[in-house]
């Protein structure tokens, strides 16, 4: 059984947090340019991050899952690192970490989901359109004069 629990400054498994969040942006590597800002991650500045932000892990028993961390805005709930671990894919994993962001922002009071997915990962697009996300502009990272990302909406509802 699928069990999803905020984590916080004491949660002590945060390399395998990383092992886990790099497995799942992996197929990205070679694909997307410029590369995913996991490749930026270290064990000291994503416990940082699991401080500043809000942070989901997905278990099914002591078998760490999945990953969310949410970030909340002026009128949304920013959604980065969404990860599921590549051999538990298609297990509704993902959505179920997205339906705790939605808690998270009803209860936060904010009206919408936010998040951004690079422009090569059509899979990733479509993906995130079934689950209710709308696109909502195109960005282009630094140095860059092509579009590089998305960012695409969901309005939530009570």
């Amino acid at each position: 059984m699928i069990t999803i629990v905020q984590i916080d400054e004491t949660f002590d498994r945060v390399e395998e947090l990383l092992a886990l969040i790099m497995s799942s942006f992996a197929y990205m590597d070679g694909v997307i340019d410029p590369p995913s800002s996991a490749h930026r991650l270290t064990p000291d500045n994503l416990r940082q991050k699991i401080r500043d932000e809000i942070a989901f892990v997905a278990f099914d028993g002591g078998d760490m899952l999945g990953c969310i961390f949410c970030k909340p805005e002026a009128a949304s709930l920013y959604v980065g690192k969404l990860a599921v671990s590549p051999a538990a894919q298609g297990r509704g994993i993902g959505k179920a970490l997205l339906r705790t962001a939605e808690e998270t922002a009803h209860s936060l009071s904010l009206p919408s989901l936010r998040l951004e997915t690079r422009i090569e990962l059509v899979n990733n697009h479509r993906q995130f359109s079934s689950w209710g996300f709308v696109k909502t502009a195109e960005n282009s990272h630094a140095g860059y004069e092509r579009v590089t990302s998305i960012e695409m909406t969901k309005r939530l509802t009570r």
